[in-house]
C-alpha cells in the first residue's frame, strides 16, 4: 500500500520537531519552537509541495508553512488560530489536538510567536515580525 506524504510526514515525526515528505524526499528537523522552520526559510530550501507533521503548530508555524508554499500540515498540537488561518489560505489540515493557543515555555501564558502574529495575516509581513521578535527574546535572555 502507497502511503500519502502526509501519513509519511507523520510517520516520520517520531522522536523529531517537524518532519516534512514528498514523494520519496523526506526532511526530519529538531529544535524548539519555530526555529526549524526559519532555518529551512533562510536555507532557501524548496518545499513548495511538501507535507508537514509537526509536533505543535501555532499561527506563527502555521504562516511559515504557507510562506514555505508545503500543501498539508498535521499537528499533535494545533491551536485554532493557526486551523483558521490554514483553512483560510487552503492548505489542508489535521491535528491530533486542538487547543484555543499554544502556550509559552513556562505554561503561564500564550506562546510569544502565536501572540507576535495574532494579527497578522501575510506570511512575508508575519516572517518579519517573528525574526524581530526572536531577535528581542534572544538579545532579553543574553542568548545569541
Amino acid at each position: 500500500m502507497n502511503m500519502t506524504d502526509i501519513e509519511n510526514a507523520i510517520l516520520n515525526l517520531k522522536g523529531h520537531s517537524v518532519a516534512l515528505c514528498k514523494g520519496e524526499k523526506t526532511v526530519v528537523l529538531d529544535g524548539k519552537g519555530i526555529s526549524p522552520l526559519l532555518s529551512l526559510i533562510d536555507d532557501g530550501r524548496d518545499l513548495s509541495g511538501y507535507s508537514c507533521a509537526d509536533s505543535g503548530v501555532g499561527k506563527a508555524a502555521a504562516m511559515l508553512f504557507a510562506k514555505m508554499d508545503v500543501v498539508c500540515v498535521h499537528g499533535r498540537v494545533m491551536s485554532s488560530l493557526a486551523a483558521d488561518f490554514l483553512k483560510r489560505h487552503g492548505i489542508a489540515f489535521s491535528y491530533d489536538e486542538i487547543t484555543e493557543r499554544i502556550q509559552n515555555n513556562a505554561g503561564t501564558g500564550m506562546c510569544p510567536m502565536e501572540e507576535t502574529v495574532l494579527d497578522i495575516d501575510d506570511p512575508d509581513v508575519a516572517l518579519d515580525a517573528l525574526r524581530r521578535r526572536l531577535e528581542e527574546l534572544k538579545e532579553k535572555t543574553g542568548k545569541r
